[in-house]
């Protein structure tokens, strides 16, 4: 019985062996009890990130972005005029909305 999900990314390096071992991709799936299509998915995956990264581009970053961090005083006062500026327009608008 073949798995339904698996974290592939724990096979990665026996996928690879395989590869240049020249096995084909029904041989890679039954050696590690995945489906066809999930080796498939896999090699053309991986085979674009490794492009990408011999092209010279960076791999994307996952998840939520950093804060930036605020290293100068002129950053400082830029935030707190962009902070004071949104207050004021959140206050505005609950104003509006007559919450307040």
């Amino acid at each position: 019985m073949k798995r339904v999900y698996t974290h592939i990314q724990k096979l990665e390096l026996r996928m690879i062996e395989m590869r240049e071992a020249g096995h084909t991709r029904q041989e890679i799936a039954d050696g590690l009890g995945l489906s066809k299509v999930q080796v498939k998915n896999w090699i053309n995956r991986h085979n674009k990130s490794r492009a990408k990264l011999e092209s010279g581009i960076p791999p994307k970053r996952r998840g939520r972005p950093r804060k930036k961090e605020i290293t100068s005083e002129e950053d400082y006062r830029y935030e707190i005029k962009r902070l004071r500026m949104e207050n004021e327009l959140l206050r505005g608008f609950l104003q509006f909305t007559g919450r307040r």
